[in-house]
């Protein structure tokens, strides 16, 4: 039979935390070793704090995050713009758009004097304001039509005709019929100002 290379060990050694002749044996850990109950009632600790503290802390930092979005978003910033608003192209039909004037921005104010028409009593008056109204989304409607193919023209001139993304006269026609200042991201040129 074979003998175990390794030696047992001594029972004649000191266990941790006694002493010899007075004197502190070093190796000891200097605290009593926690029972079974106070292991298992440490690790039963919720992950994530059940406070009212905790809670606020982390709704006023949800509306922080939420709030640098929206001024990011407004801002142009491309790390908080969503994917339907990311990439050079997309930037470049947002400029082309709000550097031009459109009939679409007016259809709601055309709307709402409409609207207002209805509450006149009189019948030609509510009439004729519903059959310009009409005329009038004609118009707009052609208006998107050209501003759509200008702008697939000005995106195939500035950045080559086998580069061009799908969707961008459908992103530039919508984009025409919201008012100015309702826009996202904001305008970022003046009106009259082309993108280079």
């Amino acid at each position: 039979m074979a003998k175990n290379s390794a030696a047992p060990a001594s029972s004649d050694a000191p266990s941790e935390g006694t002493t010899l002749n007075g004197v502190p044996v070093p190796g000891g850990k200097g605290r009593a070793t926690p029972s079974r109950a106070e292991q298992e009632a440490a690790r039963k600790r919720p992950l994530v704090p059940d406070t009212k503290e905790a809670k606020a802390r982390q709704r006023a930092d949800l509306q922080t995050q939420r709030e640098k979005a929206r001024v990011g978003m407004a801002a142009g910033d491309p790390k908080y713009l969503p994917a339907r608003d990311q990439g050079p192209q997309r930037k470049f039909v947002r400029d082309y758009v709000d550097g031009g004037w459109h009939l679409g921005e007016a259809v709601m104010p055309a709307m709402v004097v409409v609207i207002l028409a209805t509450f006149i009593p009189m019948r030609e008056v509510q009439f004729y304001s519903f059959v310009a109204l009409w005329i009038f989304i004609f118009f707009v409607i052609g208006d998107m039509i050209l501003t759509s193919i200008m702008v697939k023209r000005a995106v195939k001139a500035k950045f080559g005709a086998d580069k061009i993304e799908k969707g961008l006269g459908w992103y530039a026609a919508m984009r025409t019929v919201q008012m100015r200042f309702l826009r996202l991201p904001k305008p970022q040129v003046k009106r009259g100002q082309r993108p280079s």
